[in-house]
């Protein structure tokens, strides 16, 4: 026993003296570590400015504070550095051109070219229903690989509101519409310049007085109408003069024999697309617009089963207004001006009285050359009515807002259900402009995935902050007047529109096709305007429609569906000379989207996230030089010269 006790108390020793060791080694090694450390950042010198070192804690014990002193012939401290030391605009290489690919000016015939409304290739499909007149794009082998030119003489289009009345004639080089609507007011020619009287077919007065007469039949003031929508819209006269009302158009009509009617819209600084109604459906939600105008638009409102009227019901918001003017309206006093006859006249009108009730609207007057009828703000009525009008049945399998390449069908597409007769299907809207911030109905109702009252107000929020500094990298966005066509390719909520809209400009918001959530019923009902839109292919627009393009993680959602040269090729395209451009996602796409951007010859810039250099996120600024085709029988490539 004794000896056992001994061993015991041998290994018990020798274990304290194996600890003493250890823990005498290590404070010597990080004692050692601690004194090279220093050493090797400039602490130990010689002469008097030589700091004594102080340890009074061991440094390599986690559980204990370290401490240090210096002597009092050196008080000064040392600061640690955590500011960060790459910024974005040293992400790119410095010298990139090795990885740029360059992009050759297109030739000059190309100047005006809309890839999806191409005319020699809609001669391929139907004249049915002019589905030629839909869009058509070119497969992928067909891309043009080159930068869209602007014609000889381009010059910067007049400032809002100047520009609603007057364009340049080098911008919009035809004449065809001056002499084509001679008498009828639209467009005159002078000089170097077009100007806008403001005429149309039915509205010889000017559009002014024309709004005018619609406002004294319904209430154009009080902010509960405004989003329109004119359909075969000519150059959108009344879209024009819509704006100074606080009512935004979009305005639309098919590129045809009216050669440029869209392109003289856009270039006077009104909402338009190049569109028909043919046999898809609008590229926009249901219960978008507060109002619907047709003008003399030449459309078979009470054909083909009454298809595009139930298409306008479609896309009309509850209790919202149709008004027409022209053929059959007030036939009996203009028909034979119109060289048709009176039984094709009284029977066009009755095939369009008999749509509207079908489709539940009340037609509230005629009056003169106007006619104006009101969608119902519910269906209850409408549902019992079905016993009279079979046609046209109710939608059973749709979507209501589904509208990128979809069929029209005719049937009825219902309204949300209501519990009471008076009650507004869907929700109502507040009036404008308390309807920008309201949180939108159909956030309200829950039918947005994903989008509560919450983040809808924090999103508004977040995006007068982005706004703000949007403003301080780009002067020109922060001047109030140097842009008017805005573009934002992926609007989700429509925040972006809604932090500029003190600003004399327009914005149109996309929503992709290929979004996780469709949020454009969301903007509509914010009193702003939009389209959808499948990036890997072109807008319905002409080229050097946007005076600025912004796009908020739009690569990130194409990575892997298309290429990114091509999306960049087609904004090369719709944006003007001396555009700008301001683009926000992951920094390593922002690395290739700018390799593609030196290649379109943009001047661009990375710079960081508003938050911060260590957010991923970067933005890229950019703008689109000026540069036109050459002067007719000159040689060169490009004109350098500025206008």
């Amino acid at each position: 026993m004794a000896n056992l006790g001994n061993l015991t108390h041998y290994l018990t020793l020798k274990t304290k003296k194996t600890r003493l060791f250890y823990m005498a080694l290590t404070a010597v090694l990080c004692s050692v570590f601690y004194l090279i450390g220093i050493w090797q950042h400039g602490g130990l010198t010689t002469g008097a400015t030589s700091s004594t070192v102080l340890i009074t804690t061991l440094p390599c014990n986690p559980t204990k504070n370290i401490t240090f002193a210096t002597s009092p012939t050196n008080n000064s401290n040392t600061t640690l550095d955590f500011t960060a030391h790459h910024k974005a605009e040293e992400l790119v290489p410095v010298e990139p051109s090795a990885r740029v690919k360059h992009f050759p000016a297109c030739d000059s015939k190309f100047s005006e070219y809309t890839p999806c409304q191409d005319t020699e290739r809609s001669l391929k499909f139907a004249r049915e229903m002019l589905v030629y007149r839909e869009r058509h794009c070119p497969e992928k082998h067909e891309l043009l690989k080159c930068r869209i030119p602007a014609p000889y003489g381009y010059r910067t289009p007049f400032r809002w509101p100047e520009s609603r009345d007057v364009v340049w004639f080098a911008n919009v080089p035809h004449k065809h519409l001056t002499v084509e609507k001679a008498g009828q007011n639209w467009v005159k020619f002078q000089g170097d310049r077009f100007s806008f009287p403001g005429g149309g077919t039915m509205f010889p007065r000017g559009a002014d007085a024309y709004i005018d007469d619609i406002g004294k039949l319904i209430n154009l003031k009080d902010g509960s109408v405004r989003t329109a929508i004119d359909t075969g819209c000519g150059v959108a006269s009344w879209g024009a003069y819509l704006l100074s009302r606080n009512i935004l158009p979009i305005s639309f009509a098919p590129k045809d024999t009216h050669e440029a009617q869209v392109q003289f819209a856009l270039e006077r600084g009104v909402p338009a697309l190049i569109g028909i109604l043919a046999s898809n459906r609008l590229p926009y939600p249901s219960r978008a617009f507060d109002m619907a105008h047709c003008s003399r638009c030449l459309i078979p409102w009470g054909k083909n089963d009454g298809l595009y009227l139930t298409e306008i019901d479609r896309i009309l918001r509850t209790g919202g207004y149709w008004i027409l003017s022209g053929p059959p309206v007030n036939w009996k006093n203009h028909w034979k001006g119109w060289n048709r006859t009176r039984e094709d006249l009284n029977e066009e009108q009755n095939g369009i009285e008999r749509v509207a009730k079908s489709l539940c609207w009340k037609k509230l007057v005629q009056r003169n050359d106007l006619a104006i009828w009101q969608k119902p703000t519910n269906h209850m009525h409408c549902k019992l009515q079905r016993k009279i009008f079979k046609k046209p049945p109710f939608c059973q399998a749709q979507e209501a807002d589904k509208a990128w390449y979809t069929k029209m069908e005719a049937c009825l597409t219902p309204l949300p259900e209501v519990s009471d007769i008076k009650e507004i299907a869907g929700g109502s809207l507040a009036n404008w402009p308390q309807r920008l911030t309201a949180v939108p109905p159909r956030i309200l109702s829950g039918s947005v995935q994903g989008v509560t009252a919450e983040i809808f107000e924090k999103d508004t929020e977040l995006w007068k902050q982005r706004v703000s500094h949007y403003k301080a990298l780009d002067s020109q966005l922060a001047e109030p007047g140097r842009y008017r066509n805005i573009l934002d390719m992926n609007a989700n909520l429509g925040g972006f529109a809604a932090a500029l809209i003190n600003y004399p400009l327009w914005v149109m918001n996309v929503v992709p096709a290929e979004a996780e959530v469709d949020t454009l019923g969301v903007i509509y009902e914010r009193g702003l305007i939009g389209t959808y839109q499948n990036w890997c292919e072109a807008m319905s627009t002409y080229p050097r429609t946007n005076d600025f393009i912004h796009a908020d993680s739009l690569f990130t959602l194409y990575k892997d569906r298309c290429d990114m040269e091509d999306i960049l090729l087609e904004m090369d395209r719709i944006l003007r000379p001396q555009g700008s451009v301001i683009i926000r996602d992951d920094v390593d796409i922002l690395v290739d989207v700018k390799s593609i951007a030196d290649g379109l010859q943009w001047d661009s810039r990375m710079t960081d996230h508003e938050g911060g250099p260590h957010v991923r996120e970067k933005l890229l600024i950019a703008t689109k030089q000026y540069w036109t085709t050459p002067a007719p029988n000159q040689d060169q490539e490009v004109s350098k010269t500025a206008s």
